[in-house]
């Protein structure tokens, strides 16, 4: 289809620079002949008439190059398929999952998160993974949510509704689920592993949100080859704690930071900051594409159009300004600018006299 809209704009274009350039050879003839009315009586060139500014020769080039710019951009608005947003579905070499591992434990309820420490875990943990989702490209995503305490439950599973994750995000009480214990965060990771694993290799990010205020030493499961980067982010302060349950629970930074250097991924601090872009791009999450990349035939044929129409709509206004010196009209003679030069003497002389005589 866009390979279509290009030829068929492209010829439609070409012919209409051809007669735009036939038009212009007409009026250059045409011009010519009046040459002495438009551009005045003196310079003339070898064939008789009077020349214009010297970059009034650009002009015709100019015109035929704007037309065919403002017609292929607008035959190829007409004919490129309308952008159609969600509507149409995602090939499959180009499908991704999202495997959210959250962690849903009593500890996640204190509230010693965001930029001024009010905010709980929870909560923080929320607004990271709506910030990591605003810039994926959604369309191209489904999205999976696991949910740890003492355990691991799966919440759903290669979802793509945004209504969905909002309602798990918006403090869906996921810990009545579990019973009391500490938090086994592997097997989340476990449980993010046998979901990703039939799916496509290099496929499959793993995002992980936790205090990290228990995590095993040992039993850190091998994710799958659909798995191509593990981010683990860290929610709470890891300086000042809060007690619960028999100790004090803060973001155990350093083992964390272990925990994503064995698992060959990402560690962020989010407690403050939000994950970086960088840190997306890294893992394949946000595609890193510059700006000519992202511009398609709609851009293109936009950007044709307004240039177009707006070089032919400058063009007449820049040639009446600055296409010659000359300007109509009957020039004063000598006599005149003398009589003139006269009068305006006498005048100021009159004028001198009269203020001296005038009382102070």
């Amino acid at each position: 289809m866009v390979t279509g809209a290009i030829t068929t704009a492209g010829l439609l274009a070409a012919g209409i620079a051809l007669l735009w350039a036939l038009a212009e050879v007409v009026h250059a003839r045409r011009v010519r002949r009046i040459g002495p009315l438009a551009f005045g009586p003196g310079q003339p060139d070898q064939r008789g008439s009077s020349r214009p500014a010297s970059w009034v020769a650009v002009a015709p080039a100019l015109r035929v190059v704007s037309a065919a710019a403002l017609a292929f951009g607008l035959v190829a608005l007409l004919l490129v398929e309308p952008a159609a947003h969600g509507g149409k579905a995602t090939e499959a070499k180009k499908l991704r999952h999202l495997v959210v591992v959250l962690d849903v434990s009593p500890s996640m309820r204190l509230a010693d998160a965001g930029p001024d420490g009010r905010q709980t875990r929870r909560a923080r943990a929320a607004t990271l993974i709506r910030s990591v989702l605003a810039r994926v490209p959604v369309e191209q995503y489904r999205v999976s949510v696991v949910a740890v305490a003492n355990g691991a439950l799966p919440v759903v599973e290669d979802t793509r509704d945004a209504d969905v994750l909002a309602n798990i995000l918006d403090d869906l009480p996921l810990h009545f689920a579990f019973k009391a214990g500490k938090t086994d965060l592997f097997a989340g990771l476990a449980e993010a592993a046998r979901i990703a694993k039939p799916w496509r290799p290099g496929s499959t990010t793993v995002l992980v949100v936790t205090d990290g205020d228990t995590v095993p030493a040992t039993g850190l499961p091998r994710m799958p080859a659909s798995v191509s980067g593990v981010l683990l982010v860290g929610v709470g302060d890891a300086a000042a704690g809060q007690f619960i349950d028999g100790h004090m629970s803060r973001q155990d930074a350093a083992t964390l930071r272990q925990v994503a250097a064995r698992s060959s991924g990402l560690y962020h601090d989010g407690n403050v900051k939000q994950v970086p872009t960088d840190s997306l791009v890294s893992l394949g999450m946000v595609p890193r594409q510059r700006l000519i990349d992202r511009l398609g035939l709609r851009e293109m044929a936009m950007a044709c159009a307004v240039a177009g129409a707006g070089m032919l709509s400058l063009l007449p206004v820049l040639l009446a300004a600055f296409g010659t010196g000359y300007r109509p009209g009957i020039p004063p003679r000598p006599r005149d600018r003398l009589r003139q030069s006269v009068v305006s003497t006498n005048s100021s002389s009159s004028t001198r006299r009269t203020l001296a005589c005038e009382p102070s």
